[in-house]
C-alpha cells in the first residue's frame, strides 16, 4: 500500500466551504489559462428511472448553475505539482463472463494503470481503458503512451497544475491519445486530491456523494438474458442496459425473455453502432408493439452515419417519445458541436477515455450551456477508472443516466477502497481524494 498521504506545502489554501469544510466547486470547463510552466508559487447524480411500459419523454438537464470563483479551475492555478515518481503498468483482470457488443467481445479487461506520486508523498491512481472498438489505443500503445507521459512528469520542474495539464494535453493530443491521456490526467488530479485531503466528488462540485448506477446484459442468448435479469434484479437494479446491434431478431426475443425475468425494469439499448437507421427504427416500432418503451437508444448507427443519427433521433423522439443518444458519435469537442448545432441526438455519452478529462469537461460545458442531457460511460473498466468518473458525476450532478457498472463484472476486482457498493448505488465516503489501491501482485501491482 502507498505511503500515508500528507498536505503539500506548495498548495495556496482556497475559500473553505462552511458547510463541509471543503473547497468550493468551480465552473468545470476545461479551459487551461495560459499560465504556461514556472516554478512553483506562493441533487445526486443518479441513473433515471422510469417504467419500460410507459412512453417517456427526452430527459431535461438541470439548469445550469451559476459559477463559482473556487474549486477546480482555482486549483490549476493554485496548485504547484512536483512530480517525483510516475510509471506506467499494465492492468489485465478476467471478466466473470465474456463481454460481447456488436462491435467487439472481450474475455479480460486489458488496460493500463498509471501511479503518480508527489514529493508530498500523496499518491495518485488512474487508468487508461481501452477498447479498440472505440479507443485509438490498443493496451501496448496505451502503456507506450502513457510510458513517455510519465517520464516527462517525473523530470520537469515544479509547475501550476494547469500547465502541468497542458503540457499532458499537447504530448497526448486529441482522440488518438485520449485514453492514455485520460490515464494521466486521472492520477495527477486524484494524487492532488489525496494531498489536500479534499474527496474528488467535492473537488468537481459537491452536487452528492453518490451515484445510481444501471447495469448492462451484453450480447447473450435469451435464457442467458433471463438468468442475468433475475439476478440484477435481486441485487436492486432498476435500469438495464440491452446491449443490440448484432441481430435484430435475436435482440427482440433476449428483450421478452428479460421483461418475463425483470417485468419492472426501465430499459437503455445500446446498438454500438450495428444498426442501420432503418433497422433501428424497426426496433423501436417492433418494441413498440411489445408495450415496451425504452428510456434511452445509444448509438443506434456507424459512428459517421450523422444523417442516420438524425433520422433515427426525430422519429424516437416524435413517434415514440424516446431520447437517442451519441457515444461513439461524440470524440471531440468538435463533434458534440456538430451534434448540438444539428439537432443529431438527444443526450450525449461522457466517456474519460474518449475525450480524456479536461476535454470531458470542455464537452460537459457546452452541453450543459445547450441544455442538451448528458450520460456518463466507460469502457470495461475496473474501479480506478469507474470510480473517477463516479466521483465527477456525483460532484457534478447533471447527469440524467448514469453508466458505471463494469467493475461489477470483473471475476476478481483489484482494486479496494474509492468507493462502496450497494447493489446499483455507489457512494463516496472516503474523506480523501479517489481512494483506490492496486493489490493484484501478479500484475507487479501492490
Amino acid at each position: 500500500m502507498d505511503s500515508a498521504i500528507s498536505t503539500s506545502s506548495s498548495f495556496s489554501p482556497l475559500r473553505l466551504s462552511q458547510n463541509h469544510g471543503s473547497i468550493m466547486s468551480g465552473s468545470t470547463r476545461a479551459q487551461v489559462l495560459p499560465v504556461g510552466r514556472q516554478q512553483q508559487q506562493p441533487p445526486a447524480g443518479g441513473a433515471t428511472r422510469l417504467r419500460a411500459v410507459s412512453p417517456s419523454p427526452s430527459p431535461t438537464p438541470p439548469a445550469p448553475q451559476p459559477a463559482e470563483t473556487f474549486g477546480f479551475d482555482a486549483l490549476k492555478e493554485a496548485f504547484s505539482v512536483d512530480v517525483v515518481a510516475a510509471e506506467a503498468r499494465p492492468l489485465n483482470v478476467p471478466l466473470a463472463a465474456p463481454f460481447t457488443i456488436a462491435s467487439s467481445r472481450l474475455d479480460a479487461v486489458s488496460n493500463v494503470a498509471v501511479r503518480v506520486e508527489l514529493r508530498s508523498g500523496a499518491v495518485g491512481w488512474g487508468e487508461a481503458p481501452v477498447l479498440p472498438s472505440v479507443t485509438a489505443e490498443d493496451q501496448p500503445g496505451a502503456l507506450a503512451a502513457a510510458t513517455r507521459a510519465c517520464g516527462a512528469l517525473a523530470g520537469a520542474p515544479a509547475a501550476p497544475l494547469g500547465a502541468v495539464l497542458q503540457d499532458v494535453a499537447s504530448a497526448l493530443p486529441g482522440h488518438d491519445f485520449a485514453s492514455a491521456r485520460a490515464g494521466v490526467e486521472m492520477a495527477l488530479i486524484d494524487a492532488i486530491a489525496n494531498s489536500i485531503r479534499i474527496p474528488l466528488w467535492r473537488l468537481f462540485g459537491g452536487a452528492s456523494d453518490s451515484v445510481t448506477t444501471d447495469i448492462t446484459i451484453p450480447i447473450v442468448t435469451p435464457n442467458e438474458a433471463a438468468q442475468l435479469a433475475a439476478k440484477y434484479r435481486g441485487q436492486g437494479f432498476q435500469t438495464l442496459k440491452l446491449k443490440v446491434g448484432k441481430n435484430l431478431n435475436s435482440d427482440i426475443e433476449v428483450l421478452k425473455a428479460i421483461r418475463l425475468a425483470h417485468p419492472d425494469c426501465s430499459f437503455i439499448l445500446d446498438a454500438n453502432e450495428g444498426y442501420t437507421a432503418n433497422q433501428a427504427i424497426e426496433a423501436l416500432d417492433r418494441l413498440n408493439e411489445m408495450g415496451v418503451t425504452p428510456v434511452l437508444f445509444e448509438q443506434p448507427v456507424h459512428r459517421d452515419d450523422w444523417e442516420g443519427l438524425r433520422d433515427v433521433s426525430i422519429v424516437a423522439k416524435e413517434k415514440y417519445r424516446v431520447a437517442v443518444a451519441a457515444d461513439e458519435s461524440c470524440r471531440s469537442l468538435l463533434d458534440a458541436q456538430k451534434i448540438m448545432d444539428g439537432n443529431l441526438a438527444h443526450v450525449i455519452n461522457i466517456k474519460l477515455a474518449k475525450l480524456g478529462i479536461l476535454g470531458a469537461l470542455e464537452v460537459i460545458d457546452a452541453a450543459r450551456k445547450a441544455r442538451i442531457a448528458l450520460m456518463i460511460g466507460g469502457m470495461v473498466e475496473t474501479r480506478i477508472a469507474m470510480g473517477f468518473a463516479g466521483h465527477l458525476a456525483a460532484g457534478l450532478g447533471c447527469f440524467s443516466f448514469v453508466d458505471l457498472d463494469t467493475p461489477l463484472l470483473l471475476s476478481e476486482d483489484p482494486v479496494f477502497g474509492g468507493y462502496e457498493v450497494s447493489g446499483p448505488v455507489y457512494k463516496f465516503t472516503n474523506a480523501r481524494g479517489h481512494g483506490g489501491f492496486l493489490h493484484l501482485d501478479n500484475n507487479g501491482l501492490k
